[in-house]
């Protein structure tokens, strides 16, 4: 089944799908908007988030600062923490260090020459340190600590090499490290490609990788394609999905979506070819055995939708 098909399927069936939904609420940013966030995290006994901050009418001039939650779906700006020139920004715990990472976006002359994964690393979040940068033109590369502790790398090319290869627009690959400070580039644009996870003219990424007790590897990621509209508009559909992958077999269960724009609260978008775009960030289990599901909406906010949990095993700790 193509991914239209399946998405229009999924809308239809949302009813019985979702549980709740709600939009974010950002202070301490006024006149800017909050999207694309990491999820939230607990840290020194607060729930936090890391949110990307950009202006409406600006594109690739965003900043990433920290919030900290100060009522239901509501957030207010930590002050004291620096802010950090990248975007979508996203947090990982690896041998009991948090590691932070987003894009950062290089230009020249004003314009995008290109854009790097950059990555900090602590074990207090006032004191995280830039410790490595991604490959050249690589977003969506997350990290996930494994039982025996090394480290899961997830990475994400695309290119027009990978689309002659492939058929679909990205990959996402797969390798494995001893530490962090075996975190290059090298190793990140090494990494062998997960077979059957896009199909042509496809692509998407790695958004959360959740360690799971059955030795899989629940992978919360987003798919997207192209879509042209009666009105001329050529859409950027971003979905959520999920799937799990075996790193033993190298092999997949069929991706499958979990949330779409429609599954949240409706809302502006930044542009026009953005108003069917959830780009994800990441799931936070409920004491109720259902997840909270985050994601940035349009290109202009933080939306969450409540959902059943995704995977066939519980995270590793649960």
């Amino acid at each position: 089944m193509m991914l239209q098909e399946q998405k229009a399927r999924f809308e239809a069936q949302r009813g019985e799908k979702i549980y709740d939904s709600a939009v974010l609420t950002f202070h301490g940013v006024p006149g800017w908007d909050v999207y694309n966030c990491s999820v939230p995290f607990q840290w020194n006994g607060k729930e936090v988030i890391f949110g990307r901050v950009e202006r409406r009418g600006e594109w690739a001039n965003s900043w990433v600062a920290l919030f900290e939650q100060t009522g239901c779906d509501e957030y207010t700006r930590v002050a004291d923490f620096r802010t950090l020139q990248l975007e979508d920004p996203f947090i990982s715990v690896i041998h009991g260090e948090m590691v932070l990472g987003g894009t950062h976006v290089r230009k020249r002359s004003g314009e995008i020459d290109t854009y790097y994964g950059y990555f900090y690393r602590g074990k207090d979040l006032n004191e995280l340190t830039y410790f490595t940068t991604g490959p050249n033109y690589m977003k969506d590369i997350r990290l996930v600590e494994m039982p025996d502790g090394r480290i899961g790398v997830f990475s994400r090319p695309r290119n027009e090499q990978i689309e002659k290869l492939y058929g679909s627009a990205a990959v996402v690959g797969f390798t494995v490290i001893n530490n962090l400070n075996e975190l290059t580039d090298e190793v990140i644009l090494n990494a062998p490609p997960i077979p059957e996870l896009f199909g042509k003219g496809e692509w998407g990424g790695c958004n959360q990788p959740i360690m799971l007790q059955n030795g899989h590897i629940g992978v919360i990621s987003h798919h997207s394609f192209s879509q042209d509209t009666e009105s001329g508009v050529r859409l950027s559909v971003y979905m959520n999905t999920a799937f799990e992958f075996d790193p033993v077999s190298f092999t997949v269960t069929t991706p499958r979506i979990i949330g779409t724009r429609d599954c949240y609260p409706a809302g502006p978008a930044k542009r026009p070819d953005l108003t069917d775009c959830t780009f994800t960030s990441g799931i936070v289990l409920r004491a109720d055995g259902k997840a909270d599901l985050y994601g940035g909406i349009g290109d202009v906010g933080e939306g969450r939708i409540a959902i059943d949990y995704p995977f066939s095993a519980p995270p590793v700790g649960r």
